[in-house]
């Protein structure tokens, strides 16, 4: 774990967390579904280029000031995008196989650590919350297939924009009636970590390897409040900054 020094002041009330790919491991239920004549390799790199996309996706639409879109039709779209991309494996992809595919993002387990994690900083008396990009219908159900346990579920469905634009991190920061401050933002995601540090919440990097295939890790560590390769030490760093 590293750890760089900053000029915070107050308790930390509340932590906030990126959902899929910081807490959930989506690369698992993705790949299970995806055509079995593919070998491993190809199905394990069709699944993070998809996941890729689907971050381009929401960018090109916050960028073009467009609402929010039900992560099940970006998925299905971004889908259909990709396979242009790879002729010679589309015709695996039946309607049935891509109806599976966009299903398989509402069953997801967690990262072997994760519950261990969030229920230590529950007892530490910080409150939980998962703050992501997707719908409401999406969290709830991952909630369920992974048996983690929040205070409250923000999504950009329910907040009305996508992270990271600053108003979605202001829109929770206002519904929790807490400052920036009090707050850290857990994630597996840098461009989400630097929204909210622009609104001035403290930040902790989660690495992931299904996750930022395009940032340069050396980067981020320097950009964040701690960098840990995992959360099994996530209660701890967040007591000591």
């Amino acid at each position: 774990m590293t750890q760089n020094t900053n000029s915070y002041r107050g308790p930390v009330k509340a932590v906030l967390f990126d959902f899929m790919g910081t807490c959930l491991d989506w690369h698992s239920s993705v790949i299970a579904v995806l055509p079995s004549t593919l070998s491993q390799d190809v199905r394990s790199n069709f699944a993070l280029e998809w996941r890729q996309a689907y971050f381009d996706a929401n960018f090109l639409r916050q960028n073009a000031g467009k609402p929010p879109e039900d992560i099940g039709l970006t998925h299905r779209r971004v889908l259909d995008e990709v396979l242009e991309k790879h002729p010679d494996i589309k015709s695996l992809f039946t309607d049935e196989v891509k109806d599976r595919l966009v299903k398989a993002w509402h069953s997801q387990k967690a990262w072997p650590e994760v519950n261990d994690a969030i229920q230590e900083l529950k007892g530490r008396g910080w409150e939980v919350f998962v703050h992501a990009n997707g719908t409401t219908r999406l969290q709830l159900d991952i909630v369920r297939s992974s048996g983690l346990n929040f205070d409250m579920l923000f999504s950009s469905e329910l907040l009305g924009c996508y992270k990271p634009a600053p108003e979605n991190y202001l829109k929770v920061l206002d519904l929790l009636k807490l400052g920036p401050e009090q707050c850290v933002t857990v994630a597996a995601h840098a461009y989400d970590l630097r929204g909210a540090k622009a609104v001035g919440m403290r930040t902790v990097y989660v690495y992931r390897w299904t996750d930022d295939v395009l940032e340069v890790q050396e980067i981020i560590k320097g950009e964040n409040d701690a960098y840990l390769n995992d959360m099994k030490d996530l209660a701890d760093t967040i007591a000591s900054l």
